[in-house]
């Protein structure tokens, strides 16, 4: 394993994952991809999954955020949030700084 990656998000900050549909395996769910989210909570630093699962020799170790998607955005319906957890590079700072309604 790589040694880790600095960690560029904290609870509370806003975030939107990546939309690209990349080759071979993701842990970023399909319905997830390119929505606006909140960081609830920071899991520790893990190795990528993408790579572990490509059988790299030496995968990236990043933090893995608890991120939270309101559900009507995601499915438009419900009241409630969604919870996955991602790691960092699947996130990027949203272009809009507003909070998901």
């Amino acid at each position: 394993m790589t040694e880790g990656t600095r960690q560029r998000f904290a609870p509370g900050d806003l975030v939107r994952t990546r939309a690209g549909d990349p080759d071979g395996h993701t842990r970023l769910p399909r319905y997830a991809r390119g929505q606006r989210g909140r960081v609830v909570e920071v899991a520790g630093s893990w190795p990528l999954a993408d790579e572990v699962a490509g059988r790299s020799p030496a995968p990236r170790v990043e933090p893995v955020y608890i991120v939270a998607f309101a559900a009507d955005e995601l499915w438009g319906e419900g009241a409630h949030e969604v919870t996955v957890e991602l790691w960092q590079s699947y996130l990027e700072e949203p272009e809009e700084l507003e909070e998901p309604e």
